[in-house]
């Protein structure tokens, strides 16, 4: 295998994030595995994880790591995913992305999805650097950074600064995986509903985080991975956001596993890494 090359990057000019100036409060939680994750995430970063450039095939994915919006799996859901992805050629950018604080933040529903819309205008910014195509660009997200990806592929016209440009905030291809996607009542995962929105958020804030109500013919193709005994996000989840893109006839493929429930990474008895490499090559974007 090839070396992996892993470095940050900085994802905001110093000085050009708006916060409440408050002290940090995030820190880090391993589990039994040993994986890493990041409570309460306050400072966002961007991380390449890459093959050498000669071995790159300028595909690139913004990869957004889940936990309920109230923490990262930065190990299991992202690093972990990011190392198997590069050795397929794939350069992958890490998003530890803020996570929704009213104590640091003016608005804080919309912080993760400005970091977000910042990472990939930063690579798309920064291609020829990075050795990608500029248009081959993904977004890729587990759990609540599933609802992160869709709500980045379905927001590229609400950039969150005037200095973005629509056309380079518009993924070209989104990749979730046991996604949160809708905001209501009986789909929802209430608890990233509650982190993002509050416990009694209006009728207009669900709609619009509801990320199946904003997908129109624009929206990218999508590669959907959902276990159908998945107890913490119901399938449903999945189901209603393939709906809405069948709908706008935007391409999308979706496997649907047996077993797995939520959470199990790149860990599933079915190699669905191995169908979505399958995938991206038949679209493009892999070997």
């Amino acid at each position: 295998m090839s070396t992996i090359i892993r470095h940050a990057i900085d994802l905001y000019p110093a000085g050009s994030l708006v916060e409440n100036a408050q002290p940090s409060t995030e820190f880090i939680t391993t589990n039994r595995e040993g994986e890493m994750s990041v409570v309460g995430a306050d400072k966002p970063e961007l991380t390449l994880v890459a093959p050498p450039r000669q071995k790159r095939n300028g595909t690139a994915i913004l990869l957004c790591p889940g936990g309920g919006y109230e923490r990262l799996a930065m190990d299991k859901e992202g690093f972990h995913v990011a190392s198997r992805l590069a050795h397929r050629g794939i350069t992958v950018f890490v998003l530890k992305y803020r996570l929704p604080c009213a104590n640091r933040m003016p608005n804080p529903s919309v912080g993760p999805i400005e970091d977000a819309q910042q990472a990939i205008w930063t690579i798309r910014s920064q291609a020829a650097h990075f050795a990608i195509d500029e248009a081959k660009v993904g977004v890729m997200g587990f759990s609540a950074g599933g609802h992160l990806a869709a709500t980045l592929s379905t927001w590229f016209k609400k950039p969150q600064r005037e200095h973005y440009g629509k056309k380079r905030l518009r993924p070209d291809f989104q990749i979730l995986i046991y996604p949160v996607i809708s905001m209501e009542n009986g789909i929802t995962h209430l608890g990233s509903r509650h982190a993002l929105l509050g416990q009694n958020p209006s009728h207009q804030q669900v709609e619009e985080f509801c990320a199946h109500k904003q997908v129109t013919s624009n929206t990218p193709q999508a590669f959907i991975v959902h276990a159908n005994d998945d107890k913490s996000v119901p399938v449903a989840n999945a189901l209603c956001f393939h709906q809405a893109l069948v709908e706008k006839r935007v391409p999308v493929q979706m496997l649907l596993l047996p077993k797995g429930g939520h959470g199990f990474g790149v860990h599933n008895q079915t190699d669905w890494l191995a169908n979505l490499a399958e995938w991206l090559a038949i679209q493009g974007y892999g070997d």
